[in-house]
Formats: structure tokens, C-alpha cells, sequence
């Protein structure tokens, strides 16, 4: 992008952006949209596919949404509206309200996907109400709370829809609107029951108190709202939100990689620069453990890697996708305006010029200032970042996003082993069928590879994390289907697995077959519980009252398996009911995929190697009971490349219960030195000697 502000060498040293940056871009990705307007403006008709919900809906989510954007660039400048922006937002407004204009909305009882959007216009009425809502006639602002109404004494959401209802009958009541205080209590109460621990929310639950939804919603509406409901109503924020937001940040700031890159994890990734709303909150709300400095290099990073990589695009617009247009990034909700939910990364704007986090010198990424190793016990990650790269790296052992018994398809933003901030997903159809990357499956007697089913939490120390999980087939009736059905679906034998980080390279040990599972009751983290970074000497924390952890070495303890999670044991097999594969069945592995115009791809007889144009390299080497190596290669599979490979390690044999395999998987900005790591299997557990002599003994 060539029209941008003169950058600001001497206070942004690392991005060169200030405030009119921001300003520039939110002015820029406004007047795109505009031109997709209706006569009156009611309803903002973008290019790009079209959600579930239909057009009429996405016309409102395109409205909704950049009216937010809207809201946020007047109300920080405080009215000043040289584009007449809310003008026509008024316009839109009064016809999208009135139930007998042509351009009128969907009601909320006619479309579900209206309260989410209800919740936008609320927050953007509420932030220009001197410069809107107040020179609105009677009867428009009438017909916004009937509009608004129907939420009253509705209690169908269990996720992050709870906030939707809360922030509209906060504005309602804000203006002298009905409202219904069961209504906020009920989901205030349903708000903590999904809070885990350390700052992190599950995103709703999946039924028999698991609480296992961990991605950006965490940030962009767990803690975005609860804070914003008490903006509205005038009122000091809850102290509790307060202090969750920050412990919260003090987790997220290490999940953004050099250069402003975020971690490409769970789902509604085409919102983009929507992940720095939680930062910009606790800045606003002073609820916030980074420096001013450092909130404004995280910022203007983020935004300048998107900005950077052609988003918006070369006509003002954010289409579905990551950089640029990649429609295969979407779910079944997303529509032509579901990106503008980006808008809430502008809620900075809000606070004024001379406010320290526009004028403070940016400080480094901790990413940029050394390498780390963390243990996130909230989620149930393992988070190893390394400065020569700028590469954040995750281990997930605690997040899937599936729901109770039901079968799906594998996930590929939930239920791979590893994310990174230079990494996405296979999203190709092959890989929806059949998942490579990132991956440890089973292969049955016709070479196809399994599914991960649900996560069920084992372990995690201060480096290490594992889990439990039954690899499942899942054969569908119709091609391109979003499930299984029951007689469609086989089950192989349980596989353990865990993750050991040091530096870019993951040890992933996995354990064939164990006894059934017992089911746990859901552990409770509570506030006063933190997480930890690897150190000498340091120890894992319980995550309930009652658990016990596995030793990992001498005078360092293991966490009990987290929030909602189950466990092998004796008792109840959950997946009983499937039909058992019998077998036999080979053992796959599969690296990070790397994405590019080109890559390259290579094997030895212990390794596999992709390497990407930039020198991205992701490589998996064989340090115990793999016997086969190799590549897979997609086209139009990622979001970061036309070109993707993904590099692998098989068993040319069948595989038996009890079985111990090992590999370490590597991802490096760069050629490295194959890793010394050595292993040795115990009857339950597996010691890894690292090069340095160092050692780490995981329980399996």
C-alpha cells in the first residue's frame, strides 16, 4: 500500500506507524465498503460468498460491523467526520429498523445470526450517541428498541453469545429501554462457569463440563464484552474482568510472532486483526499487564503484517480470507461481511492523541527480546518462541471444539498437535478427509489415515504437555459432508500422546492402546492460579483441587489434566459405542506444512524436510520406532502459499498396544543441524536426553 501516512522513524522504530495510520486504514476500508450500499443505506451487500444465514442477513452483518469501524474512527476523533460516515449510518439505521422500508433488517426472531450483529450496532450507537442517537426523531429511536426487544427473556446461546444479549439490554436500559436482570445474571453466571483458570475462557462448553473452546474468542468477545456492558452503562468496570483480561494478556502477548504474526489457530481467522481487541481493551480499561510501548509495537505489528500482505486488498476491502482472498478459511456463518469483524482491532482510536500508548517509543515483542518456553494450563498448550526466527510455536493438548458424543470431521483449526504464527493448516478437501499435518494417526488395513477425536487431557508440566485420544475413521455418506453419521464411523485403539519443547524442536512421543476411561470430574482452576514459564527448579501447578500430577524429573511436578477433561482408567469408555476398527494399523506422524510459490521437499532414511522460498524449514526426524519417511504435497491448500508440503514419518508394520514411538519435529527459520536427542522408553514413561545433558522424564 503506497498512500499511507509518512511513517514515524524515531517513536515507532519497529512498524513506522502512528495514529493517523490507523486513521488512514479505517477511512480507507470504510470508503470501500461504501460502495456497496443500498439506496438507504440499510444494508452493505459485499462482494464474496454467501454465509448460511442468506444475503438479507450478510447485508446487515456488512452494515453492523463497519458501522462499529465507523463508530470507532468519530468517536476518536471526537465527532470529527470529514466523510460524512455517520450520516449515512443514520440512514441506514432508520430504514433498516422501520418494518416498512424495502431495505428493512431481519428481525431477530427471523434470522439467529441478527443478534450478533445487534450487538455491533448497540456498542456503535453507544459510542457516537452525542453525534447519532441523540439527533434521531422519536420514532426511529423507538423502532431501534423494538428492533433491540426481542432478546428479552431469550436464553438459547452457550458460548459467547451470551455477551450479544447482555450488551443490547445494556444499551437498552442505557436509553431507558426494557431489560430483564435475570437475563444479564443468568449469563454473567454462565460467563464464570466457562472461566478455566489463568485468564482463559472456554468459548461455552461441550456438554458434560467440558471446557475445551480455546482460540481468539478467548480475547475478541470473552473479555471484549464484559467490559464494554459496564462502558455502557456508565458504570466501573467488574474488578474480576479486569484482573482476567490482564492475566489473560499476559499469556496472549507471547502467541504473536516477529513481524506482527499471529497465531493461526481456531476458527473465524478471516477476522483477521480482530485478535488485538482484547489488547486495546485493557488498555482503554487500564486492565492490562503489557507497557504502552509494548501494547503499540503489538498493535501497529499486527496490523502492519496484514497491511503488508494485501489485506485490505488493492481496492479497500477485506475479503474472506488470511492475507489475501482464501475462501476456504470460512465455516458455514461466514459471509461477505463476516471480515469486518476486524473493526474491533480500531477500538484503540478511542483513546485520545496524547494518550502514552500513541506516544510511547515501541518496545520489542517478547518474541523479539529472547526465547521462551511457556506452559499454558488454560488451554493446555505448550508455547516455545525463538528469537532468530520470530517463530511462536504451540503444542495443543487441550483445545478440540468438539462437541459431546457427536461425530465430525476432523478440525484442522482445533485438532492438530501444533500451531505457529508461520504455519496454517491443510485445508485442501484430501486433508479434510484425511489430516496429515500436524497430525498422529492411525492407518487402517486400506492405508487411510484416522481422525483425532476428542482431546482427553492427561498431563502437563512446565514443558511439556500430553494427552489421551481414540483415532477414529469416519466414512462419509455424502462427499464433502459436515458429519458422520453413527454406522459411519470406526474406532481404533486409544493413543497417547506428548509433547516436550525446547527451542524450535518438539519431541512427540505416542503410546499405543490403554484401558477404557474414567471420567473426570471438571477440575477448578480458579483465580488465584497461574501458569509458568520453564526454569530451573520450577514446578507445574494442580489445576484442581484433589489432583495429582506425574513426576517429570527430580523435584518438578506434573499438572493434573485440566478443566472438564477426561482420562484413561479404569471405568466408562466414552467411545464404546462406535464400531471398532480391528485392525491392524500402521503409525503416521506429520511435521509443521509449509507454504510457498515453490518448496522443496527432501528425505533421508530417519528424516523428512520442506523447505519454504523464505527458508522456512519444517522437518521430522525418527528417534524410535519409525521405519518409513516422506512428503505430501497440495496445491491451494493454504492461506500463506499457492504450493504446500508437509513432511512425515510412518511404521511400515503394524502397530501393537503398548508400543512407544518417538520423533522430533522441528520448525525453524532456517537450515538446522539435525537435532541430538536421544530417548529412552520406560515401562511408563519416557526419558529425553537433550544435547546439553540436560534431561526430561514424561510421564506415557
Amino acid at each position: 500500500m503506497t498512500d499511507l501516512p509518512a511513517p514515524d522513524p524515531v517513536n515507532a522504530p519497529y512498524t513506522g506507524y502512528r495514529r493517523a495510520h490507523w486513521e488512514h486504514l479505517a477511512d480507507r476500508m470504510l470508503l470501500a465498503a461504501r460502495r456497496y450500499g443500498s439506496p438507504g443505506h440499510a444494508l452493505i451487500d459485499l462482494p464474496g460468498p454467501s454465509s448460511a444465514s442468506g444475503r438479507w442477513s450478510d447485508g446487515l452483518e456488512g452494515y453492523a460491523r463497519t458501522f462499529l469501524l465507523a463508530a470507532f474512527r468519530v468517536a476518536g476523533a471526537d465527532g470529527a467526520d470529514p466523510h460524512g460516515l455517520l450520516d449515512r449510518y443514520a440512514e441506514g439505521l432508520a430504514a433498516g429498523v422501520d418494518p416498512a422500508s424495502p431495505e428493512r433488517w431481519p428481525t431477530l426472531p427471523e434470522r439467529r445470526q441478527a443478534r450478533v450483529e445487534a450487538a455491533s450496532v448497540a456498542i456503535a450507537l453507544h459510542e457516537t450517541r452525542r453525534w447519532l442517537w441523540d439527533l434521531l426523531d422519536d420514532r426511529v429511536r423507538n423502532q431501534v428498541v423494538d428492533w433491540l426487544s426481542p432478546f428479552l427473556g431469550t436464553s438459547d446461546y452457550d458460548n459467547n453469545w451470551i455477551w450479544f444479549q447482555n450488551i443490547a439490554e445494556a444499551f437498552l436500559r442505557s436509553v431507558g429501554g426494557p431489560w430483564l436482570a435475570e437475563d444479564i445474571q443468568r449469563n454473567l453466571d454462565r460467563h464464570d462457569g466457562w472461566y478455566v483458570g489463568n485468564g482463559w475462557y472456554s468459548d461455552g462448553d461441550s456438554g458434560g463440563g467440558r471446557r475445551q473452546n480455546f482460540d481468539y474468542y478467548s480475547g475478541w468477545a470473552m473479555h471484549f464484552y464484559p467490559l464494554w456492558y459496564h462502558r455502557i452503562l456508565g458504570e466501573p468496570p467488574d474488578p474480576v474482568h479486569r484482573e482476567r483480561l490482564s492475566r489473560y494478556l499476559a499469556d496472549a502477548r507471547h502467541l504473536v510472532g516477529a513481524e506482527g504474526r499471529p497465531l493461526i489457530q481456531g476458527r473465524s481467522l478471516t477476522y483477521r486483526f480482530a485478535m488485538l481487541a482484547p489488547f486495546w481493551t485493557g488498555a482503554l480499561f487500564d486492565a492490562t499487564p503489557l507497557r504502552p510501548g509494548e501494547t503499540r509495537r503489538l498493535a501497529s505489528g499486527v496490523l502492519r503484517h496484514f497491511v503488508d500482505a494485501g489485506a485490505p486488498d488493492a481496492d479497500g476491502l477485506l475479503p474472506i480470507g488470511w492475507h489475501g482472498a482464501f475462501p476456504r478459511i470460512r465455516q458455514t456463518y461466514t459471509g461477505p461481511g463476516s471480515p469486518y469483524w476486524a473493526s474491533k482491532a480500531f477500538a484503540g482510536l478511542l483513546l485520545p492523541e496524547g494518550h502514552p500508548v500513541w506516544t510511547a517509543t515501541e518496545e520489542p515483542l517478547p518474541v523479539e527480546r529472547a526465547d521462551s518456553l511457556l506452559s499454558l494450563r488454560g488451554p493446555g498448550w505448550v508455547v516455545s518462541a525463538t528469537t532468530t526466527d520470530g517463530i511462536v510455536r504451540v503444542a495443543n493438548h487441550g483445545s478440540d471444539h468438539l462437541p459431546g458424543r457427536q461425530a465430525e470431521l476432523d478440525n484442522p483449526f482445533y485438532l492438530r498437535h501444533a500451531y505457529s504464527t508461520h504455519t496454517a493448516p491443510d485445508l485442501s478437501a484430501a486433508d479434510l478427509r484425511e489430516p496429515v499435518d500436524s497430525h498422529v494417526a492411525l492407518l487402517d488395513p486400506a492405508g487411510r489415515l484416522s481422525h483425532r477425536g476428542r482431546i482427553e487431557r492427561a498431563g502437563q508440566g512446565d514443558t511439556w504437555a500430553s494427552s489421551h485420544c481414540r483415532p477414529m475413521w469416519l466414512d462419509l455418506s455424502t462427499t464433502g459432508g459436515p458429519a458422520a453419521t453413527w454406522y459411519g464411523l470406526r474406532t481404533g485403539p486409544w493413543l497417547t500422546t506428548a509433547s516436550i519443547l525446547r527451542g524450535p524442536i518438539e519431541v512427540r512421543l505416542v503410546r499405543v492402546g490403554t484401558v477404557g476411561v474414567r471420567l473426570a470430574e471438571p477440575a477448578d482452576a480458579g483465580p488465584g492460579s497461574t501458569g509458568s514459564a520453564a526454569g530451573p527448579g520450577s514446578t507445574g501447578s494442580a489445576v484442581g483441587p484433589g489432583s495429582t500430577g506425574s513426576a517429570v524429573g527430580p523435584g518438578s511436578t506434573g499438572s493434573a489434566a485440566g478443566p472438564g477433561s477426561t482420562g484413561p482408567g479404569a471405568g466408562e469408555d466414552p467411545e464404546a459405542h462406535w464400531h471398532a476398527d480391528p485392525g491392524p494399523w500402521r503409525l503416521h506422524l506429520g511435521g509443521y506444512p509449509v507454504a510457498g510459490e515453490q518448496v522443496e521437499t527432501t528425505t533421508g532414511a530417519d528424516w523428512a524436510r520442506v523447505t519454504g522460498p523464505d527458508g522456512l524449514v519444517s522437518a521430522v526426524h525418527g528417534l524410535h520406532g519409525f521405519d518409513r519417511t516422506g512428503t505430501s504435497q497440495q496445491q491451494d491448500a493454504s492461506p500463506l502459499g499457492h504450493r504446500s508440503a508437509v513432511p512425515w514419518l510412518r511404521t511400515a508394520g503394524p502397530v501393537r498396544s503398548g508400543d512407544v514411538f518417538a520423533a522430533a519435529v522441528v520448525l525453524a527459520g532456517g537450515r538446522v543441524a539435525p537435532p541430538e536427542v536421544t530417548v529412552r522408553i520406560g515401562v511408563d514413561s519416557v526419558t529425553v536426553r537433550w544435547s546439553d545433558g540436560n534431561t526430561e522424564t514424561v510421564p506415557l
